[in-house]
C-alpha cells in the first residue's frame, strides 16, 4: 500500500512541476512516506527526520512533509514533537498535499513558512488511485481496489489510521486496468487493507464480488499476470477460489496471513478463525489450484503466548508447507487492544521463538524451492540481477524471483530452466522455444 502511494504522491508532484532530486541534498522538498504497523518504522523515521532538520537548519525554506500512517496517528502531536516539519498528512490525504505545498500547478512552492501544516480527517479520504502515478517498472503496476479496513485485529492500528473499508467502484477499477494495459503493463497487483472482501460495501447498489473482480481483470486484453494482496482468510469464499483456478491471468500464488497457529491466541488476536479452519482453507485451495505457492505473515510472542501456543505455530508451518513466510516480533502499538493486555511475552524469549521460526521457515522454503529443479517456469523479465549485472532477473507465476542467464528484455514473458536454489531465489538459464512445450499450464496445473 505504501509502494503505491509513493508512486502516486511521485506522479502528482510531477505534474504539479516538481521534478525527482536525484538525493535528499539536492531536494528542495523532502517527503517522508510512512508505515507504523510496527515499532522499527517508527524508530528509522525519527532518525530520518533527525537529518531532514540538520539540511533544513542550513537552507530554512527547505520543505519537509511527513505523510502515511504515522502521521495519521500521530495527528495531535506531530508538529510538537518536530517543529521543523512543515507539512504533515494522513493515507486519505494525499490529494491535498500539492495545494499545501503552495505549487498550484506552477512548480513553484511558498516559502516553508507560508505553507499550511496539513490536515486529517478519516471523514475525507479521497482514494490515491485517482492521482496521476509515477511507475516504478513499465511493465508491472499496484491497482487499489479499497481502502480501510472493517477488522478489529487487537494488534493492529491500521483501521485508526486508514479508517473504514471502502471500495472503489468496479467500473472505475476495470477502465485504469484497461488504460494500464494499453501503456504496456501485464502484470496487475490488486490493493486493499482487506482485498478479498471488496465489493461488500457497495451492497445493495452494486451485486459483486471479488471473484467477480478477479474475472473481470482477466478479460482485459494485455494482463499476463493478476496478484492481490492482502487478503484476510475470513473472506475467501468459493467464488474467489473458484476465479483464481479458472482464469488463466491470476498466478497461483496466495498470501494467507496465519498470525499464529494457535486457536487460543488467533482467538485473542480477534482473527476470526482458528487453526482448524485455516488448515481446512488451505486444503481446499491447495484442491483446487495443485501448484498453488502460499506466503504469510507469522506473529511472534503476542501477549499470552505459551510455549505450547508457539508449538502449534511451528506445527501449522511445517504441516501447511509456506513457500515464503514474514516474521515478526509482536510489537506493542499505543491505541490498540492488545497493548494493554497482561502477560507480555519478555523479548529475550521473542527472540528465542523467533530463531527458531526463522530457521523453518527457511527450511521448508529451501525445500520447496529445490523442488522446482529441473522444471521450467514462465518468467517475467523486470531487469538486471540485483547481484550478478551479467544475469537477468525476473519472477516466476509463483512469485518467486529468478536470476538467469538470457538475452529477453524487462518486460518479456520467457521460459526458464531452474538450475538450482536457495530460500528465497531460483538460478537458471532461458530456454529456447524448444522447451516452451515443458512449461505448465496455468489452469491445468
Amino acid at each position: 500500500m505504501n509502494a503505491h502511494d509513493s508512486e502516486r504522491i511521485k506522479g502528482m508532484l510531477e505534474e504539479l512541476g516538481l521534478g525527482e532530486a536525484p538525493s535528499a541534498d539536492d531536494a528542495d522538498v523532502v517527503v517522508f512516506n510512512t508505515c507504523t504497523i510496527r515499532e522499527k518504522p517508527d524508530t528509522k523515521l525519527a532518525a530520518y527526520l533527525g537529518e531532514a532538520a540538520a539540511r533544513k537548519r542550513e537552507d530554512p525554506d527547505r520543505v519537509i512533509a511527513v505523510g502515511g500512517c504515522y502521521a495519521e496517528a500521530q495527528r495531535e502531536s506531530i508538529f510538537e514533537r518536530y517543529p521543523f516539519v512543515d507539512v504533515a498528512f494522513g493515507p486519505g490525504s494525499i490529494a491535498h498535499l500539492g495545494d499545501w505545498l503552495g505549487a498550484g500547478g506552477s512548480g513553484r512552492r511558498q516559502p516553508a513558512g507560508a505553507i499550511a501544516r496539513g490536515r486529517f480527517g478519516l471523514d475525507e479520504r479521497e482514494f490515491a488511485a485517482r492521482l496521476p502515478m509515477h511507475r516504478e517498472r513499465s511493465v508491472q503496476a499496484w491497482v487499489q481496489v479499497s481502502m480501510g479496513c472493517n477488522s478489529k485485529c487487537a494488534y493492529c492500528i491500521v483501521p485508526s489510521v486508514r479508517g473504514r473499508e471502502q471500495s472503489r467502484r468496479p467500473g472505475e477499477i476495470v477502465a485504469e486496468v484497461t488504460r494500464l494495459a494499453a501503456q504496456g503493463v501485464r502484470e496487475i497487483t490488486l490493493l486493499g487493507q482487506n482485498v478479498n472482501s471488496w465489493g461488500r460495501d457497495l451492497l445493495p447498489e452494486i451485486q459483486t464480488g471479488f471473484g467477480e473482480l478477479l474475472r473481470a481483470c482477466d478479460a482485459i486484453d494485455g494482463i499476463e499476470r493478476i496478484r492481490f494482496t492482502s487478503p484476510h482468510p475470513k473472506d475467501f469464499r468459493d467464488p474467489v477460489i473458484a476465479a483464481m483456478a479458472e482464469c488463466d491471468a491470476v498466478c497461483e500464488q496466495v498470501h494467507l496471513p496465519l498470525q499464529s497457529g494457535s486457536s487460543r491466541i488467533l482467538k485473542a488476536m480477534r482473527r476470526t478463525y482458528s487453526r482448524e479452519r485455516y488448515l481446512a482453507l488451505v486444503e481446499r485451495m491447495r484442491a483446487a489450484i495443485p501448484d498453488l505457492a502460499i506466503s504469510t505473515d507469522i506473529i511472534v510472542g503476542f501477549p499470552g503466548e505459551t510455549v505450547e501456543d508457539f508449538e502449534q505455530t511451528l506445527e501449522v508451518v511445517a504441516e501447511v508447507g509456506y513457500d515464503s513466510a514474514f516474521t515478526f516480533v509482536y510489537s506493542s502499538r499505543a491505541g490498540t487492544e492488545a497493548a494493554g493486555m497482561p502477560d507480555q511475552v519478555p523479548h529475550d524469549v521473542k527472540i528465542e521463538r523467533m530463531e527458531r521460526l526463522v530457521e523453518l521457515t527457511q527450511s521448508i522454503a529451501r525445500a520447496r524451492n529445490l523442488a522446482r529443479v529441473g522444471r521450467v517456469e514462465q518468467v517475467l523479465v523486470e531487469g538486471a540481477s540485483r547481484t550478478d549485472a551479467t544475469l537477468l532477473r525476473g519472477r516466476t507465476r509463483r512469485n518467486t524471483t529468478v536470476n538467469f542467464r538470457g538475452t529477453a528484455a524487462p518486460g518479456e514473458l520467457v521460459d526458464v530452466l531452474v538450475e538450482g536454489a536457495t530460500s528465497t531465489t531460483l538460478r537458471g538459464a532461458e530456454t529456447n522455444p524448444s522447451h516452451s512445450l515443458l512449461t505448465m499450464d496455468a489452469c491445468a496445473s
